[in-house]
């Protein structure tokens, strides 16, 4: 137990996850298991400390409201971000999985995306790089985005990878594969595909879900983390590195000094969608519409929405609550002029849920 506010006490409860946090906290007061006048406070990344006041009496729980029928209890139920506006600054194709686990809170969704995902100006250095697989030791992913391109040109009829073409990744690749029983078909090809290293665990998921086995992902997931988890594996190695047009160079940068030698294949280029204009014209027209929360998801969506407003002739107002994903985007925020209000405590979107969840929650009244 530990001492709290108003003789109130207090119980430490940690969360392997941030998600966990998120859903605890919902959990929490969705179900009205402890009566007003607890609170909750967020302890470490993972931990929060609850407060119960010393009359607080948990509500019971029967065995139908556990399976979702009508509760026994007389408390009001209200979503966590409930009235919350949050603009999402996402490429479309990416925003709506966002909107929707913060509707899920209560929470009204703006998509308005300030970036958008374009092919880039030539493909020619990836489809080369992708008939020369086997000579790379490790092929490294900094997006969900480039794996998607990687596998629609790895598998595309334009690229010049025959053996691949026919067929899904995953019915190819033998033991590569992150579960090669699943698949009915016998490996037709004897490709060596490299090791897979990935920024985290969202671009993770997306090799994963080609059918790829992901061999390293950094304990943060940040460039600067990348290189240096690659950096003992540097020296005399061929690494494929295959990102944004206009990313950073601090990877390869890195690597290289270290003894790699990579190679860099552009997958797609981010540009500021100009339809974007209008809607945020709308939503900037007066106080009354604007959101309670903007969502930065990379230093590009801060760039190009301060570029959009400044295009739209429209300020920020400073009351509303800049939440980013990580130190980068905090930083491209800073340098704008807009120093960031929350920082989520890792670069996941689950992370970000949690810190706009817990910092909108103690600003409603």
């Amino acid at each position: 137990m530990i001492p709290g506010p108003g003789g109130s006490t207090g119980r430490l409860l940690h969360c392997t996850h941030p998600i966990e946090l998120l859903l605890f906290l919902k959990l929490l007061e969705m179900a009205c298991v402890v009566e007003m006048g607890s609170s909750c406070h967020l302890a470490t990344r993972n931990s929060i400390v609850i407060f119960v006041n010393s009359e607080t009496r948990p509500r019971e729980t029967t065995h139908e409201t556990a399976l979702g029928g009508p509760p026994n209890y007389n408390c009001k139920e209200m979503p966590a971000l409930q009235n919350k506006r949050i603009l999402i600054t996402r490429p479309r194709h990416q925003g709506s999985d966002l909107a929707v686990q913060l509707e899920a809170l209560g929470a009204t969704p703006i998509l308005i995306p300030t970036i958008e995902i374009v092919p880039p100006e030539t493909y020619a250095p990836l489809d080369t790089a992708l008939t020369q697989l086997e000579t790379f030791d490790w092929l490294l992913f900094t997006s969900a985005n480039a794996v998607e391109v990687f596998h629609h040109r790895l598998t595309s009829p334009e690229t010049r990878v025959p053996h691949l073409r026919g067929g899904p990744i995953a019915a190819k690749v033998g033991n590569r594969v992150s579960d090669p029983s699943s698949s009915t078909e016998p490996p037709t090809m004897s490709l060596k595909l490299p090791r897979i290293a990935v920024i985290g665990p969202a671009t993770a998921k997306a090799v994963q879900g080609i059918g790829l086995s992901v061999d390293l992902i950094p304990p943060q997931y940040i460039a600067e983390s990348l290189a240096e988890a690659l950096t003992p594996y540097a020296p005399n190695s061929h690494m494929l590195l295959i990102r944004a047009e206009q990313a950073r160079d601090i990877l390869p940068e890195t690597l290289t000094t270290a003894g790699a030698t990579v190679t860099i294949a552009d997958a797609y280029r981010n540009q500021i969608p100009p339809e974007s204009i209008p809607a945020l014209q709308a939503i900037f027209a007066s106080p009354a519409t604007y959101p309670d929360a903007i969502t930065f998801t990379s230093a590009s969506t801060a760039r190009n929405l301060i570029a959009l407003l400044e295009a739209a002739k429209l300020p920020l107002p400073p009351t509303i609550t800049l939440a980013t994903i990580g130190p980068i985007t905090s930083q491209t925020l800073r340098d704008l002029g807009h120093p960031p209000t929350l920082e989520a405590p890792e670069p996941t979107i689950p992370a970000l849920i949690q810190s706009l969840l817990i910092h909108l929650s103690r600003s409603t009244p």
